[in-house]
């Protein structure tokens, strides 16, 4: 089927879906105007655009109401997700629920959060929306580019809630009390997250749609910001724990200097064309080196062989993978 084609089908199908919910609407059903409100964020045409903002206006006003008409518009927005196999809808689905993280209101965030995050009832008893690591290729080379960066862009999805604590509620002076408060290793163990999903952030795929798709160029402008907040999460603590290596343990330091090579190892991976780098990106990289030395220098008393790790490390490029719930 050739894509005006899909385009026009998926148009078709939007209608009747939209006539369907209008129709149910008046009868005060929650999920029917749920659907609603998603099916107008997440059109089929025009297929290379973001969800206008009258449209995420609406997303959002289920944050304003009960957790049960939160809940609808949760459930609604996965089942978009899950249901389609159109590229340009499932992006613009995946697009919307990055928004939502970032802006909801608390009842909304709480249920999006719980709807994509699996601790609460185990991966095994549920499909979670952002298994996407089989999203299908489609038949031309646009629907090829579309889909990896729908593999991309949900496994980064499933890193960022995954955060601890989510970067949608702590910043500046809540951040500094937070990781003040931690202990050496729940520190450390935030830094090997947080790099973790810096190190995803920095490699998109090779093959993405040119500079006219304004889509993937919203997508990655979400990243690119939530890729800094990142950076700053990773510098506020690599801070902290310096001011502890007096008192940590050497197997946090084994921990930590492996994790922090792998963090090196995406300096140069810089994204694309991407001009949202901070203006202390050296005071950055720098104190990486330092912490990195020092964590070191702590576990060259208990391990020498960290040094052949190093190695290790450094000759091997990252893995890469979909959207893959094993490596999480």
């Amino acid at each position: 089927m050739g894509r005006k084609l899909r385009l026009l089908v998926g148009s078709l199908k939007d209608k009747a879906s939209m006539t369907r919910a209008t129709l149910l609407y008046p009868c005060s059903s929650l999920s029917a105007a749920a659907e609603l409100a998603v099916l107008r964020a997440t059109a089929h045409h025009p297929p290379s655009s973001p969800p206008q903002p009258c449209h995420l206006a609406s997303l959002l006003s289920f944050g304003r109401g009960s957790r049960l008409t939160a809940a609808a518009l949760s459930s609604a927005l996965s089942s978009r997700l899950l249901s389609t196999r159109d590229p340009s809808v499932a992006l613009k689905s995946l697009l919307s629920f990055h928004l939502l993280l970032r802006s909801a209101p608390f009842i909304l965030f709480d249920q999006i959060y719980s709807s994509l995050s699996a601790s609460a009832f185990g991966r095994r008893h549920r499909r979670s929306p952002l298994l996407l690591s089989s999203f299908p290729l489609g038949s031309d080379p646009l629907s090829w580019s579309l889909t990896s960066c729908i593999r991309w862009y949900s496994r980064l999805l499933e890193l960022l809630i995954l955060l601890p604590p989510p970067i949608p509620f702590v910043c500046g002076a809540k951040l500094s009390d937070w990781v003040s408060s931690l202990v050496t290793r729940d520190l450390v163990a935030e830094i090997d997250s947080l790099v973790e999903f810096f190190g995803e952030a920095s490699r998109p795929p090779e093959t993405l749609p040119s500079a006219g798709n304004r889509l993937v160029s919203e997508v990655l402008k979400l990243v690119a910001g939530d890729r800094l907040a990142a950076q700053h999460g990773i510098l506020v603590r690599l801070r902290e724990i310096r001011e502890r290596f007096g008192s940590a343990e050497s197997c946090d330091s084994v921990q930590l200097v492996c994790m922090l090579l792998r963090l090196e190892a995406c300096h140069h991976h810089q994204p694309l064309d991407w001009k949202w780098m901070a203006e202390d990106e050296y005071h950055f990289w720098r104190e990486v080196e330092k912490v990195r030395e020092m964590a070191e220098m702590d576990s060259e008393r208990v391990m020498p062989a960290i040094f052949s790790t190093r190695i290790a490390v450094r000759s091997a490029e990252p893995a890469r993978f979909g959207s893959d719930h094993s490596h999480l």
